[in-house]
């Protein structure tokens, strides 16, 4: 078998960067989920393969690249623990891309290259169709495309030439794409499942609360999720967004555990009353099963979602890709207003607890208060009334942090007022436990809808009051109404919340903010919401009575035949043959009159040579006849030039 060459001859220098250009568009949206040293081989490759090409070098032997290739494939396996679903295939695909180019040798091969890139574009829509996907889509494809015709390009074309054609190309297609992405019938669900790629970290409430945990949540502008209520939407104090529930406590921590699965379901403990809020939730992924709703909620369209046996909303796999679902919820409710003893006891222990400085507080304070509504007020009162200050940078806490925050340093976010909350209620005998959600949200008027941001983020504490129930108590509302009657971004615009720690935004930048905040609501609504119900409504509007799927598909053939034939006959205009000159029609003539046959690639010069020596015609007027037509056919064009033509195709006899 004779060896391949290894040496380049620069013949690809003019398709090269393109080609790389291409490979590169095509990288960037996985480049922040991808390990930082498969972008650097990446881009090492690329460099070293333009070298090689720059300098006509040889490229690597055979046993390199096959060691590199081995080397990488481990290197992904170990990363990813795997080498299928969305982030291990990229990444495999990326660095197998980059070694690719070093055995590119031929125009073939930079074929497979672009095909590469086009897998990596359509991939990275498996994590998240953003806003920013749309323009990235069309510009991507606009760079391959261009890569793919510089490759055919002859010597004299431009690459401006080959990107119009590109957009051209692209523009004869946006049709057809369009009437296929309205007509094709929707699925409510996928034909396949991928595993999603969780290598990069998703902002949001964890199922563990220790000082610092939310306050350092609440620096983040991230949206957590959107809220478009069906009618009025309710008072910033009503707007208590619930997630998990907190319920046991080591001394520092706070973390859950599920009670005991006997008694009543957790909705048949609900008793609501009053008017009730229906909404739909747009909610963002966060690799998390815990469901928002405001409380409390009593109905929900989600899919394998269940409320907990603390009326806490959790779906059975993680919540991975964004996903919308109705609720209606009353802020008006009474929650197991019994309680059983053993789940009285759960509620009030405090296991490897050593804040006694604080447990002595709250029985202090509970032998001082007639009742323990009475003691509620009375700690609620105590933080309002002494020097408690509400902060994002809280003084740092020792191993005892119930006892430092109460009696040292004072300042803290709402974490630490409900953990010392709920420290002093189960010291004092009654049962409490730490709700961790959201509270308020910014409306945004030009959308109509509410953001809540992770900045949003908020714990609170339920206390069991017999005849009562779970009542809430926020203990942040003593030291900071503020942050719940304006919100954390709204009351940071006022001026209220410098104090605590938090930065607004300018007014321009707020403005601009909205107004991207609204287009994504509207992308994520009609573009990544197009499903069934939206696709036959549609539909409806446009005129189809009652879509179904053979509607739809017969409709989808007529409309993409009928774009095809419109398409194929304005590109046969563009491209069809040009008419054939007068000049090349009276040359016809003369030579039927000759009785002689041109050949292939035969001047008329020649031909007229051949036809004076075996045509009867005379040699004079042959010559005469020819010149003329290199007259009219290559000279000045003028009406003189194809007169004389005719008169001496007429003196030809």
């Amino acid at each position: 078998m004779k060896a391949q060459p290894r040496g380049t001859d620069g013949s690809l220098l003019q398709s090269l960067p393109w080609t790389l250009a291409a490979l590169g568009i095509s990288l960037l949206p996985h480049i922040p989920y991808l390990p930082i040293w498969i972008t650097g081989a990446f881009v090492g490759c690329a460099a070293w393969r333009y070298v090689i090409e720059k300098r006509r070098r040889f490229l690597p032997s055979r046993w390199i690249r096959g060691g590199l290739a081995l080397v990488c494939f481990l290197g992904v396996l170990g990363t990813y623990s795997s080498i299928s679903g969305v982030g291990p295939g990229s990444a495999l695909l990326a660095i197998m891309a980059a070694l690719k180019l070093l055995e590119t040798r031929r125009r073939r091969d930079q074929f497979v290259l672009l095909f590469i890139s086009i897998f990596l574009v359509m991939s990275s829509l498996l994590r998240e169709q953003y806003l920013w996907s749309l323009p990235y889509l069309i510009g991507s494809m606009l760079i391959i495309m261009t890569a793919w015709l510089r490759m055919s390009a002859g010597e004299n074309d431009t690459a401006r030439q080959s990107f119009t054609t590109g957009g051209r190309l692209m523009l004869y297609a946006a049709p057809l794409a369009v009437a296929m992405w309205v007509l094709f019938p929707r699925l409510a669900v996928p034909f396949w499942a991928v595993p999603v790629d969780t290598s990069r970290a998703v902002s949001g409430l964890s199922d563990e609360m220790s000082p610092g945990d939310i306050s350092s949540l609440s620096m983040s502008d991230e949206v957590a999720f959107r809220v478009r209520f069906d009618a009025a939407i309710p008072e910033p104090r009503d707007r208590y967004w619930r997630g998990l529930v907190l319920n046991t406590f080591n001394g520092r921590k706070w973390s859950r555990s599920s009670e005991p699965g006997v008694g009543l379901p957790a909705s048949e403990q609900i008793s609501v009353s009053g008017q009730s809020f229906s909404y739909e939730v747009t909610l963002e992924a966060t690799s998390q099963r815990w469901v928002f709703a405001m409380d409390m909620p009593m109905s929900w369209s989600l899919e394998k979602t269940l409320m907990g046996r603390q009326q806490q909303l959790f779906r059975e796999t993680p919540i991975e890709q964004r996903v919308a679902y109705d609720v209606v919820s009353y802020p008006e409710y009474t929650v197991q207003t019994k309680l059983p003893h053993y789940l009285q006891r759960g509620y009030t222990e405090l296991r490897g607890s050593n804040n006694q400085r604080s447990a002595a507080l709250a029985r202090q304070m509970r032998e001082a208060a007639a009742s323990d509504t009475a003691f509620i007020d009375a700690v609620l009162r105590k933080f309002r009334n002494e020097e408690y200050f509400y902060t994002l940078q809280p003084p740092p806490l020792g191993s005892n942090p119930v006892d430092g925050f109460l009696f040292d340093t004072k300042r803290g976010f709402c974490e630490h007022y409900a953990s010392a909350f709920a420290f002093m209620m189960r010291s004092a005998g009654i049962p409490a436990r730490i709700v961790l959600g959201y509270q308020g949200g910014e409306i945004n008027p030009m959308g109509g809808h509410l953001i809540v941001r992770q900045s949003d983020a908020h714990a609170w504490n339920e206390v069991w009051l017999e005849d009562y129930g779970w009542y809430r108590v926020d203990p942040t509302s003593a030291v900071a109404p503020e942050r719940i009657e304006y919100g954390a971004r709204n009351a940071a615009l006022d001026g209220i919340g410098l104090s605590w720690g938090f930065s607004a935004p300018s007014e321009l930048l707020q403005k601009l903010t909205l107004t991207w905040d609204a287009l994504n609501a509207k992308w994520n609504d009609w573009i990544l919401g197009y499903g069934p119900d939206k696709q036959r409504s549609f539909l409806e509007w446009l005129g189809m009575d009652d879509p179904s799927w053979r509607k739809m598909l017969l409709t989808l053939v007529a409309v993409v035949v009928a774009l095809i034939i419109g398409v194929s006959v304005l590109m046969m205009l563009r491209y069809r043959t040009p008419s054939r000159d007068r000049a090349s029609i009276l040359y016809d003539r003369f030579v039927k009159k000759t009785g002689l046959k041109r050949h292939l690639g035969e001047t008329a010069q020649d031909f007229a040579r051949r036809a004076a020596a075996e045509s009867k015609l005379p040699g004079a007027a042959i010559d005469k006849f020819t010149a003329a037509y290199l007259d009219a056919r290559y000279g000045p064009e003028t009406d003189d030039a194809e007169t004389r033509l005719r008169a001496a195709l007429a003196a030809v006899t």
